[in-house]
């Protein structure tokens, strides 16, 4: 069982940067894929970024690649999403995931093992 708890969520002006976190309870953090995935109003949830357990391996949704970048810390169990030029259409309710598999591609797909309760990230015009 894994728990996950996102933070830095917050209100920012269109162009400006954020960086969430996402800390994991356990000791076996390493050994999950990490993703991230977000819902905006009345839209379904959606594959944002993820990285393999090893981090070699990451991926990116059309939509934010060039401007989010996915990273982890295993030693503290965190797994970070620094969003930069940030656009009114990033606002949403981000979703950080753990997932039992080796590579990231059941994250693409949206299937993950654990999920947190999310943060709202604003972004203002």
């Amino acid at each position: 069982q894994v728990q996950l708890v996102e933070s830095g969520g917050g209100l920012v002006q269109a162009g400006g940067s954020l960086r969430l976190a996402c800390a994991a309870s356990g000791r076996t953090f390493s050994t999950y894929t990490m993703g991230w995935f977000r819902q905006a109003p009345g839209k379904e949830r959606e594959f944002v970024a993820a990285i393999s357990r090893s981090g070699r391996s990451t991926g990116y949704a059309d939509s934010v690649k060039g401007r989010f970048t996915i990273s982890r810390d295993d030693n503290k169990n965190t797994v970070y999403l620094q969003m930069g030029s940030l656009e009114p259409e990033d606002t949403a309710v981000y979703y950080c995931a753990a997932d039992s598999s080796l590579f990231i591609a059941r994250a693409q797909r949206g299937v993950m093992d654990y999920w947190g309760k999310g943060t709202l990230v604003t972004v203002s015009s």
